[in-house]
């Protein structure tokens, strides 16, 4: 290829020192020489030539084998693609479906453990309610026996002592004072027991309190989860 290119180089020299001919824009050229530089142009140009279409040919078949690689590649890549994303998809809804099962065990369990505190409390809160009016009326019951005792005797001493007014007056203070006592015990037993109700039913209180919290704690934990499975197949998407 390179005496092609010389022997083109010689023949431009030939014509830029050729001699012009007057009046036209020809030139004088030595014939043999030019005809002897043309020779060697023919004479090199067929091996450069199929030298060139050996490289063109190794270009095609080369060109060829990468678009045949490329598009295997590409396939591959979009099979693993659809793959990787089903593969996602199946993981995603897995998770979902666990964070549900989840949240409504939790939630299950938290109305069951409600129901049964608020049972409990309300069993506890009549169960005292009752042994608090059942002791009130004991001590009622006491107190008027008593207080009929006293009459009784104070009437007996009475009969037995009529000029003795200040015996009869001290039964009848003693009566009022044992009737005094029954109803201040009555009142404590019955604030006793109101307190005692206030506390359980506080305690009652902190407990739904607690269940409250864990089955909030439970749908929190299920939310992250159905996120991210969406953002990770929104990106397998992309």
């Amino acid at each position: 290829m390179y005496r092609v290119f010389e022997a083109l180089d010689e023949l431009v020299t030939i014509i830029e020192e050729a001699r012009g001919v007057p009046m036209t824009s020809g030139c004088v050229v030595p014939r043999g020489d030019v005809l002897e530089l043309l020779d060697d142009v023919r004479d090199a140009i067929p091996g450069e030539l199929d030298d060139a279409q050996d490289v063109l040919d190794q270009r095609d078949e080369l060109l060829g084998k990468a678009q045949h690689e490329a598009d295997q590649t590409i396939n591959k890549a979009n099979a693993q693609a659809e793959q990787t994303v089903g593969d996602a998809q199946a993981e995603a809804d897995r998770l979902v479906a666990e964070a549900t099962a989840r949240a409504e065990a939790l939630l299950a369990d938290a109305e069951d453990k409600a129901a049964r505190a608020v049972a409990e409390g309300r069993a506890e809160y009549e169960d005292l309610c009752g042994r608090a009016e059942s002791e009130a009326e004991r001590m009622l019951q006491a107190g008027r026996a008593s207080y009929d005792r006293a009459v009784a005797e104070g009437r007996a001493e009475q009969a037995h002592l009529v000029s003795q007014t200040e015996v009869v007056q001290a039964a009848h203070a003693e009566s009022a004072r044992v009737l005094d006592e029954t109803d201040a015990e009555v009142g404590r037993l019955r604030t006793e027991c109101d307190a005692y109700v206030d506390d359980k039913l506080g305690e009652f209180e902190e407990l739904l309190t607690h269940t409250l919290r864990t089955v909030g704690k439970g749908r929190s934990h299920l939310r992250p989860p159905m996120a991210e499975a969406g953002n990770a197949q929104y990106d397998y998407r992309q």
